[in-house]
């Protein structure tokens, strides 16, 4: 009985103590819940505060942008010409970036820890356990020690800074893409030779004369003892090659406004075009500059060869990638699908091949930058002339829009990096430096290079061009997007704080003495580049487009305009007409209706480059009048045996109301104006020629 008494008093206790825990474990699940419940709310309301703040960071740019745009056009009103939109952008960017750094704080209400644990590397994310949960955190980059208890002093500075990469894979594309694609090929092919001597050899030998400046100023810092850090020749080396890359997009915009000469317009141009493919590829084979053994910054022989063959590989396979992009995009349009009865998909397709062209050559490891220049190079000669007259609007207003927006936003955002970036390094002796290297390098670019093309070319570079194109050479979004890329280094810090000086200086000071500039180096502007004339040693106004052009530019042109063209575009004769006879089948196959039709109309906006060749004669009736280099007259036999002078048969036959063009069995015709009056004779020698500029 007291045994069954004792077994009934334990099951009671232990029911007793079962329902306590049941009760408290109840209580503690409500508990953790209710506490979940809460740090939800309180997730969800700094994802709110969050987006806020993101919403009023792009606020910030996008009233920068408007108030740039309304003030361009209070300048544009008034016909200020001593300040660029772009050094408006920076100026507003500037003052905001003081407001962002000394007026306005807002403060996290996050509380910082902060854990040393011993580590090989900075791993790119990290997972922490809080209290059996994982949190995952990014690697924003490194701090100093100075500045750990300030990392929250103010939410917004750091808001505002961007990731790099939206500067190459966003902002950049458009910029270059556009300058590719409104490019003057009749001015750039002309001075085609110059161009490519400025911008490769021009560019390269002003990165190792800045380098080499910059390195001796290192040594003076080591020296007196003002250097905080490492600063080897490869850091010098990459300076120069990211401030080699010119941009004078105030220049260009001032001498398009007053008609400045077409080549020197076309010089300046060309080079800023293809010397920030050029600067950014040796930046990334100065990079890949690694010697073997412990230390990667001595010199040697077959590491400066890699690093050469780094720089060919790179330019030459994002070169192939891009034309070959271009191609692909003009077959679409052409010959696979009907697209031009769909402007808007057809606007869309070639938006986005344009773009993808860029991401492509990254992803390839190659340089995109240099793939979307040649690719809008490429699509503005093949693929401009398979769009439909809506898509042609559209694209060129399209980019144009983009170019302008990206240019500005990225000038804005220089002006607020100086407030808001936190790891600047100013120093003075680099800073001095910098300045007298990158007129030395600029100097070093153009004189010498002038006067050796000066030996071979009969449209000599006149020493007020050379001063010119000396002053112009102002630095910009290229540099600022190589020099911001990658600041996590000493070394990197200071040049990006010294480009920066460097940017501001010559935008604000080159740029706003351009006017000044002209008029002290007496160069002629109001030049209509489209009916631009001279008058010839025998006294007959020639129009310069026949001036010169580069011999390797007329072999190119005779094999795109009878092949390439007629294949990849409906414009260009039929290739029945321009093959061999025996090709016959194929040329059928291969040229389309349009290209029939199209026959006998000059399209080629080139054709003019190359009028002075050999191997082109204008033909009046049965007269064949041919022109060599020097611009004299020769005349074939007629058909009726008797020869006939050619001065005579010119004015003879320009009588008629149209004549002829032949190119090497190409038949264009070029119909003359009915609305002009008869000239006389001697005015009679003048060529006329309607050009359809594509």
């Amino acid at each position: 009985m007291d045994s069954t008494c004792k077994i009934n008093a334990a099951m009671s206790i232990w029911r007793r103590l079962s329902l306590f825990v049941l009760a408290s474990s109840l209580c503690l699940c409500l508990c953790r819940a209710e506490d979940s419940a809460m740090e939800n709310i309180v997730t969800e309301k700094k994802a709110e505060e969050s987006h806020r703040q993101d919403s009023a960071d792009l606020l910030v740019f996008i009233l920068l942008l408007t108030l740039t745009i309304l003030t361009i056009w209070l300048f544009k009103h008034r016909r200020c010409r001593f300040l660029h939109e772009t050094g408006l952008a920076m100026i507003y960017g500037l003052l905001v970036g003081v407001v962002l750094r000394y007026a306005i704080h807002v403060p996290s209400d996050m509380n910082n820890v902060t854990l040393s644990c011993n580590v090989n590397a900075s791993p790119a994310t990290l997972l922490v356990n809080v209290s059996g949960k994982f949190y995952e955190y990014t690697l924003k980059g490194e701090i100093s020690g100075s500045e750990i208890n300030d990392i929250q002093d103010n939410e917004m500075l750091r808001k505002v800074t961007f990731d790099p990469e939206v500067f190459f894979n966003i902002l950049l594309p458009p910029i270059i893409f556009h300058a590719g694609y409104s490019l003057k090929r009749r001015h750039f092919f002309r001075n085609l030779g110059s161009i490519l001597a400025y911008a490769f050899v021009g560019t390269v030998v002003s990165c190792f004369i800045i380098g080499l400046f910059m390195y001796g100023c290192v040594l003076l810092m080591k020296q007196i003892g003002h250097l905080g850090g490492d600063f080897f020749f490869t850091d010098c080396l990459f300076f120069g090659a990211i401030v080699s890359a010119t941009d004078p997009v105030t220049v260009l915009a001032i001498f398009n406004e007053l008609q400045v000469d077409a080549d020197l317009y076309a010089l300046l141009f060309g080079e800023s075009v293809l010397n920030d493919a050029v600067a950014l590829v040796l930046s990334s084979s100065i990079v890949a500059y690694q010697p073997e053994g412990d230390n990667t910054h001595t010199f040697e022989a077959m590491a400066m060869l890699k690093s050469f063959g780094i720089f060919l590989g790179v330019f030459s396979g994002s070169f192939a990638l891009g034309g070959a992009t271009g191609v692909v995009t003009a077959l679409i349009s052409f010959n696979f699908t009907k697209l031009r009865e769909l402007p808007l998909l057809e606007t869309a397709l070639f938006f986005l091949m344009s773009w993808s062209t860029f991401l492509l050559a990254e992803a390839c490891g190659f340089t995109g930058v240099v793939a979307v220049l040649f690719c809008g190079m490429t699509q503005a000669h093949y693929t401009f002339n398979n769009l439909s007259p809506e898509s042609q609007d559209r694209t060129k207003q399209l980019f144009e829009l983009l170019n302008f927006l990206a240019e500005n936003f990225i000038f804005s955002y220089m002006g607020l990096t100086l407030f808001t970036f936190h790891n600047h390094v100013f120093n003075p002796i680099f800073i001095v430096g910098a300045f007298l290297a990158v007129f030395l390098g600029r100097a070093a670019n153009i004189y010498p290079l002038s006067f050796l093309l000066n030996l071979s070319r009969r449209n000599k570079i006149t020493s007020n061009f050379q001063h010119m194109m000396m002053f112009a050479g102002l630095r910009g979004a290229m540099t600022f997007a190589l020099s911001i890329r990658d600041t996590a280094t000493y070394a990197r810090q200071m040049m990006f704080s010294t480009t920066l000086l460097v940017v501001f200086f010559t935008v604000w000071i080159c740029g706003g003495g351009t006017t000044q500039m002209l008029s002290c180096q007496k160069i002629r502007v109001g030049v209509d580049t489209d009916l631009e004339n001279f008058i010839g040693p025998d006294g007959v106004e020639r129009s310069s487009t026949k001036q010169e052009s580069a011999w390797l530019f007329r072999i190119w042109y005779n094999f795109d305009h009878n092949y390439l063209k007629p294949i990849l575009t409906h414009s260009g004769p039929p290739l029945t007409a321009t093959l061999p006879a025996c090709c016959g089948p194929l040329a059928r196959c291969l040229t389309s209706p349009q290209a029939y039709e199209n026959e006998g109309q000059l399209k080629d906006s080139d054709s003019d480059l190359i009028l002075n060749d050999g191997d082109i004669s204008l033909t009046y009736g049965d007269i064949t009048v041919s022109t060599d280099a020097t611009g004299a007259h020769t005349s074939g036999t007629p058909v009726g045996g008797v020869a006939v002078n050619s001065d005579e048969a010119l004015d003879r036959e320009l009588a008629f109301s149209d004549h002829e063009l032949v190119i090497r069995g190409t038949r264009l015709v070029l119909p003359m104006d009915d609305s002009e009056h008869p000239l006389p004779l001697d005015s009679r020698r003048h060529w006329h020629k309607n050009e359809t500029m594509s």
